[in-house]
């Protein structure tokens, strides 16, 4: 086992603090980033003619072979490497011979590292991004199959009004539609190349960043090699992005869990996303959506943990920045298997139809209908919603329904109450009477659709 940085000492370093330092337990998975990065960092030395071309062509071919056994899951990882770095280059040492000693030329471990991770954050973000398109899809899908099922809605737990099913679903494909473009917008910090800042200052070396950037996919550099190497604002934006994706994928689950009990009964979710008790046979329990809403603390743990490490560093690079990567690993990962877990879950999701009917019986649920009604016969809104008020009391307070009551018996409320007005009293006329840009309305909601059909099969 070597160490990058030996030559310094004249002691070997003490196991418990090797083991408690080494971090090649975890940054194992930036194996292919880094390997990518020294690939260009080899190649721009050779031709800026730092180090002779032959040298650096042996030091990429090298790399090359590193690399496939990377991608194909043959590479074997030195769990007692200091970190993926000093694995690499260990490797390559033994594969290429000397040549390996000059590709840690013009760079430091500092913007290795920050390069590593940014490159790591480039391609994950893209990933997250086609599982949160994967789920828009799934619950357009869900949405277009049930788009003519009305649904009660709520305010503070309370019956409110009567909305289409499918406007429901598309409020969370609103929702998630801008957790994209906010990590789109995070990706973009990511998108600066480090490598070149050396330690912190810089180096001597006649080095070309362009070039490597060019050949990474970077369209720009850093451009102070202090914040090149100690810039960590791009993990702690992303991470908040997806603790936002997190919070979206949580409340979702908690209408569902809600929407599942037996005592609302609007949905039936697949077998294969709950469990059982261990006690109570006939129990089928939304585990899966359980797990979600809990895990989502976990990635807020996370922002915390990475907000809690950078807040006292002092420039520059510190040791302490290590600790960065674990969070955003697990937060990455998690959050896009809980998206693609959920996708898979409305894709098998079922509508209860009899249960929905009856929980949209509710005439109270019209009470907009009717106070607006009033209002377009010119009643004052203060005016028409003491009038809807009171009514909804009495018939409340007498076990009645609204549309038991007479014309006459409505008039003693108002005289501006006509037979028509009767008419309001069902949720196909609650949805379709509404008229405002956004709103429940079928054929608003009908063009929502296909909208959003048009956007994410694009």
């Amino acid at each position: 086992m070597s160490k990058l940085w030996g030559g310094r000492f004249s002691k070997k370093s003490n196991k418990l603090a090797d083991h408690f330092s080494f971090s090649i337990s975890y940054d194992k998975c930036l194996a292919k980033y880094d390997v990518a990065g020294s690939i260009a960092h080899a190649s721009m030395l050779g031709k800026c003619k730092i180090i002779p071309k032959k040298d650096a062509d042996k030091i990429v071919k090298g790399l090359k072979k590193i690399e496939e056994q990377i991608l194909s899951g043959k590479f074997k990882y030195d769990l007692k490497s200091e970190d993926i770095h000093t694995n690499i280059q260990d490797t390559l040492k033994k594969s290429i011979g000397n040549a390996a000693d000059k590709l840690h030329t013009a760079r430091s471990r500092n913007d290795q590292i920050a390069l590593d991770v940014r490159l790591y954050c480039r391609e994950k973000v893209k990933q997250t991004i086609f599982a949160l398109i994967a789920l828009q899809k799934s619950i357009l899908s869900f949405a277009n199959k049930n788009k003519k099922i009305i649904v009660p809605a709520y305010t503070h737990m309370q019956s409110a009004q009567v909305i289409l099913l499918a406007h429901q679903m598309l409020a969370y494909v609103e929702m998630f539609d801008r957790d994209i473009a906010r990590l789109k917008d995070a990706q973009k910090r990511a998108e600066v190349m480090p490598l070149g800042s050396c330690a912190l200052s810089g180096t001597t070396l006649p080095i070309n960043r362009n070039l490597v950037a060019k050949k990474l996919g970077f369209k720009t550099v850093s451009a102070n090699s202090i914040d090149g190497v100690s810039d960590r604002d791009f993990i702690i934006e992303i991470i908040s992005a997806l603790s936002i994706v997190a919070m979206h994928l949580s409340r979702v689950a908690e209408d569902l869990i809600i929407w599942v009990t037996s005592e609302f009964n609007f949905i039936d979710i697949d077998a294969a996303f709950c469990t059982g008790s261990s006690i109570m046979p006939h129990k089928k329990n939304p585990d899966i959506l359980e797990l979600i809403r809990g895990t989502t603390g976990k990635i807020y743990g996370n922002l915390s943990a990475i907000l809690n490490l950078m807040k006292g560093l002092p420039s520059t690079y510190n040791r302490d920045m290590q600790l960065d990567k674990p969070p955003l690993f697990e937060s990455v990962e998690t959050t896009k298997e809980m998206l693609v877990l959920m996708a898979n879950l409305f894709s098998g999701l079922k509508i209860k139809k009899e249960s929905l009917e009856n929980g949209i019986k509710n005439e109270a649920m019209f009470s907009v209908d009717l106070m607006e009604y009033l209002i377009r016969k010119g009643v004052s809104y203060r005016q028409a919603h003491d009038t809807i008020g009171k009514m909804v009391k009495t018939c409340l307070d007498k076990n009645k329904k609204i549309s038991q009551l007479s014309t006459e018996e409505m008039q003693k409320y108002s005289k501006k109450f006509s037979s028509d007005a009767k008419k309001l009293l069902n949720p196909l006329a609650s949805v379709t009477a509404k008229k405002s840009f956004g709103s429940t309305n079928p054929k608003l909601v009908e063009k929502q659709l296909l909208k959003w059909k048009n956007k994410l099969y694009a």
